[in-house]
Order: structure tokens, then sequence, then C-alpha cells
């Protein structure tokens, strides 16, 4: 490769998140003088066809609109995208673009529940879409990975980073234990040594809140810049990426677009995924629960705020403390983004995937206060309101079309139709760990969902 041509990092996973914050990094990045970095952008399912076929007619460029708590909003036109991997059925431009040896990251957000982890963190074989993917298809990461890296492996063997970029603990160590197991299972020795050898897998922490896109966007672009795009992303202002500097292949300088690089990203990890990611879902279940439809609403009904703000206070912050971090005002920070009401974040979005939530977000705080010998009352009252949250879906209740990657439907509807419907779920190790033995975590969770029952069940105004 001539040293003057562009590195590229090929992102998996063509979602709004990714084009509104590591694609606006790689943005900046290149309205500096530094060496140049293009973003390859490709999915593996082909839901994203639509949204990558508008890309491809822009050239890759779309328009991210940013907005702050006091409704200022600023357009950017993004141009880090410079090259759309059209979809197909095999993955066969994806592998060509993943073995190229000017490709140096590979960077993935496929959600929580897309890397098949059972309770233990470890990769669960028995999930339908492994299995397939053990025959040798592709519907998840490891297999989509095991097909470029086959074909690195094959056209020259250069190192290359794979950098999970999603919402989940130690995200590039489970990461990587997952696609190991998985490689033993398919029995690939000659893949397995090379990954081991020459990748690595950082740990990130990436925040900034992103709903889906809404139809009011496009006009709003259209008024302030005269693009008419057909592919625009809207977030908050907030941003931030924490990255491990551990890069198997080099770099580019994302310390000089404000990204913090680190030795251990643990102590932002661990702050944003319980008092960020699990004090959404709370407002997101309970908002639910009482019939709003956005996350500001939610947040700005006061029962809900207390919530989300006893459980961060009560049990969250003596768990992770001591901290290099300001846990207090990172609690109030947060609690202020989402009382924006300009973001329109829908409950139905922050809902999701609710039983990859419980275990990766809440359980290690509920263990932790057992372990202090402290009772989690606050932190109880998360999977309490998921549990009814799970009743109304499993009766139809829902306002909206619950998503969840690890739901298997027959399976719940058969557990919620039961008499002994908390007990069995109170009892569920994959969401609970060594706790769904505990018969005074049962005995709580029991108390708690009979105290939002009353609740749960009297509409909230809404402020609009």
């Amino acid at each position: 490769m001539n040293a003057a041509s562009p590195s590229v990092w090929l992102h998996i996973g063509a979602g709004s998140f990714h084009r509104a914050h590591q694609a606006w990094y790689l943005h900046r990045l290149l309205q500096l003088d530094t060496p140049r970095w293009e973003i390859a952008l490709s999915n593996i399912r082909d839901d994203a066809v639509p949204l990558l076929d508008a890309l491809a007619q822009q050239n890759g460029k779309y328009v991210l609109e940013t907005v702050t708590p006091e409704g200022e909003r600023e357009y950017e036109k993004i141009t880090s995208i410079k090259h759309i991997v059209p979809w197909d059925a095999e993955l066969r431009a994806m592998v060509t673009r993943g073995a190229d040896d000017a490709t140096r990251v590979i960077s993935f957000t496929v959600t929580e529940s897309g890397y098949y982890l059972d309770s233990d963190h470890r990769l669960d074989p028995r999930h339908p879409d492994i299995q397939a993917d053990l025959r040798g298809e592709a519907r998840t990461i490891y297999g989509a990975l095991r097909r470029v890296l086959q074909a690195r492996v094959t056209a020259h063997g250069q190192p290359v980073t794979l950098l999970n970029c999603d919402n989940l603990r130690h995200n590039g160590e489970r990461f990587r234990e997952g696609f190991l197991a998985f490689l033993r299972l398919c029995d690939d020795a000659r893949l397995l040594a090379w990954v081991t050898q020459q990748t690595t897998s950082p740990n990130t922490m990436v925040d900034r809140i992103t709903p889906r896109p809404t139809a009011d966007i496009a006009p709003r672009v259209l008024a302030a810049t005269g693009f008419a795009d057909r592919a625009p992303v809207m977030g908050e202002a907030f941003i931030q990426w924490v990255v491990e500097d551990n890069f198997a292949a080099g770099r580019p300088a994302l310390e000089k677009a404000g990204v913090t690089l680190v030795d251990s990203v643990l102590p932002w990890e661990e702050a944003k995924i319980r008092i960020l990611n699990a004090s959404h879902s709370c407002i997101a279940w309970a908002g639910t629960l009482v019939g709003q439809r956005f996350i500001h609403q939610s947040t700005q009904t006061q029962v809900i705020k207390e919530m989300a703000w006893e459980y961060v206070t009560q049990d969250v912050i003596p768990s992770l403390s001591p901290s290099p971090l300001d846990l207090q005002a990172y609690r109030d920070v947060v609690l202020a983004r989402f009382a924006n009401p300009y973001i329109c974040d829908t409950n139905q979005r922050v809902a999701a995937d609710g039983l990859s939530k419980i275990p990766g977000f809440i359980t290690p705080t509920l263990t932790e206060c057992y372990a202090r010998g402290e009772t989690p009352r606050a932190t109880a009252l998360l999977p309490a309101l998921f549990f009814l949250f799970l009743q109304r879906w499993h009766r139809g209740e829902l306002p909206y079309a619950y998503q969840d990657g690890a739901l298997e439907p027959e399976s719940w509807h058969d557990i919620m139709e039961k008499p002994d419907a908390l007990a069995r779920f109170a009892a569920d190790e994959t969401l609970f760990g060594p706790l769904a033995y505990d018969a005074a975590f049962a005995t709580l969770l029991t108390e708690r969902v009979a105290a939002l029952g009353e609740w749960a069940n009297v509409p909230q105004p809404v402020s609009e």
C-alpha cells in the first residue's frame, strides 16, 4: 500500500449511532492536517439497504443535526464515509473490503444482544443464529468476521484492530472472548491462532443520545443547509468517546478530535453503563407503563425522575466509589440530558433489549449491594418495572412493538401466563446470575412489584 494512500476504517452496523458518533469524530479529523482515514460503511443484514442506497446516491455525505437542552440546533455535513459497501446475502463486498490491506480498523455496532452472551458473559452456542453461523452462515458479527478475516489471512495476513463500539461492559474483551469461543466451536484452528496473534480488541466507552430518525429532520436540514438529504441523522449536542489505546495496525490521531485515549476505560465505562444506560431504561419502562411516549416527558415526571435519581444515589455511587469521576455531577448531567425536550427520543427505542440490559446494566449493582451487606431497594425497582413492562407485552397492552434480540416470544409468553410468573422471573439465572437462587432477592423483587403495581396503572400527566 502506498504510504500516502488513505487508511480505511471498516464499520459494520449502518445504524444512526455510528453516523452520529464515530463518523463525526473521523469527519473532524478530515478537517485537520492529519494522515487520512476514510470510513467504509457496511451492514450484516438487509434491513439497512434503503439507507445504504440513499447514502450511495449522496456519495456517503449526510447532515448531522445536533440540539442542546436549550433548543439550539446546529447542522454539519459529515464527509468521513467515503465508501458505501453494497449489501449482498453472502457479504462478498464486505469481505472484499475487510480483506483489503488498506483496512486497518474494523469497528462494529450490533447492539447489546448482538453478541449472544449468557449470564456468565460467555457465548451462548445454543442460540439459533449462532447455530446457523456454526454451519457456515453469517447472521451474526461472529460469522461475518470469520468470513472477512479468513479472506484477509488468505490475501496477506496483515494485522487489524477489531473495535467494539456498543454499550457492553468490557465490550472489547467480551466480544473477543465470544469470537474466540465461536472459532473454537467452528474448529477453525488456523484463524483462531491468527486472530489471537494479529488482532486487538480495545475496550471503549461511547456516548451520544441518538434517536431513530424521524420525518421532520429532513425538512429542517433542507431549510438550514439547502441540502435535500435522504439520510439525515439527529443527536444531542453532548458527545464522548473513551478508547483503550491498544490498536494492532495504527490508528487515526483520535485525540486531536476530542477522543480520550486511556490505558483502562473501566471508570468511564462503569459510570456510563450504570448511571446513564440503566437510568435510561428505568425511565423508558416507567414512562411506558404510565402512557408516556417520550423520554423527556418521563424524565420531567417527578416520581419517575426520583426513581432514577434514587437508584444512582443510593446504590450505584457507593458501588463505584472511589472514582476519578465526579459521580454526583455525572448523574445530574445525565438526567438533564434526558430531559432535553428537543431530542424527542422515544420510550420505545430506549425500552428495547431489556433482557440483555438487566444482566448487563443492572444486576452488577444488585449483587454488589448485597456483597456490602446492603439491601438494594432502589435498584430492585428497575427489574420490577421491567417485569410489569413484560406483563403488558404478554397481554398485548404495550402502545408499540417491543424489540428485543434476546426475546424468545413463545417461551416468555409461557412464563408470563403462569400464576408464579414473578417467581420464575426472579429465578432466571440469565437475568440475575447467582441472585436467581437468593430467596431474599425474590422477596425484595416481589415487594417492589407490589409497590409499583397501583402506581403503574394510573396514567401520568404529560408535559410537552
